[in-house]
């Protein structure tokens, strides 16, 4: 996939929020799960216009996330679900997600989910009682329609599989060859009642595609985090720390409530 020839091969550090959140959304729209159906677009109108209006408009059909950018937004008071700030506190995490009210991310459930939950919305509402907050691993652990078939074991790997590559993971760097880089990161466990972090392993992800890509340049040692096989940007330990937190958080909430959890019925 190669974006016109007069757009840069990386976007660079400081870049938009709409580029930002490209960088993080591309991955699961190259696959067909969310967003727009040209995947293609998306990518190039990141590389050559990260801050123009077709993006953002492009950004608005992804229908799994745009609801918590508007959330963020609106109860963090700003304008723009593409900010910068509230781009980076849905995917990696930020304190202000710890600003927005029960009762502000209770309706916004209720708007999105009673319908389609039925009587059983008041077991996912249980997650945002918990604590659960407008984060991208609040959607993939408490609401994610895979969660519901780890107790199923015909299905319980593939779930799994899923969860783990949905979810925003971290890792260093330990070597970049040409468009991919191996990673060192903690996958998921599943032991027929928990859903935990494993010990680090290493995998293979992309960070490019015939030098083209949406990530900063990285290098051995770098702290990185990626979204399905794809990296998505370079942390620092504070980030990181934030993902971590944040996603620790919604484990430890599905592990109590899971046997209420109505992930299945939300598909």
């Amino acid at each position: 996939m190669t974006p016109p020839a007069s757009a840069p091969t990386e976007l660079p550090a400081s870049s938009s929020g709409p580029a930002l959140f490209a960088r993080y959304a591309y991955p699961p729209n190259r696959r067909g799960s969310c967003g727009p159906a040209d995947s293609q677009g998306f990518f190039a109108n990141a590389m050559a216009d990260p801050a123009g209006q077709e993006l953002r408009a492009m950004a608005r059909e992804f229908a799994g996330a745009w609801p918590y950018l508007q959330l963020i937004a609106d109860a963090t008071g700003l304008d723009d679900p593409l900010d910068r700030r509230v781009v980076q506190a849905y995917w990696i995490g930020s304190p202000r997600l710890d600003g927005i009210g029960v009762r502000a991310i209770g309706d916004s459930m209720e708007e999105r989910f009673r319908f389609r939950s039925g009587p059983f919305f008041s077991n996912l509402s249980e997650g945002v009682l918990a604590g659960g907050v407008p984060h991208h691993s609040f959607h993939v652990f408490c609401i994610y329609p895979w969660i519901g078939l780890l107790g199923d074991e015909r299905r319980a790997e593939q779930a799994l599989t899923v969860l783990d590559m949905c979810r925003i993971r971290w890792g260093r760097v330990v070597t970049v060859t040409g468009d991919q880089a191996v990673v060192e990161s903690s996958h998921l466990q599943w032991d027929g009642a928990r859903l935990t972090l494993g010990p680090p392993t290493v995998e293979t992800v992309q960070r490019s595609t015939d030098g083209v890509g949406l990530a900063p340049e990285i290098h051995d040692g770098d702290q990185v985090t990626m979204h399905w096989d794809w990296v998505c940007d370079k942390v620092d330990d504070q980030h990181l720390a934030w993902l971590e937190q944040y996603t620790r958080r919604h484990l430890s909430i599905v592990n109590e409530h899971r046997a209420a959890n109505p992930a299945p019925l939300l598909g």
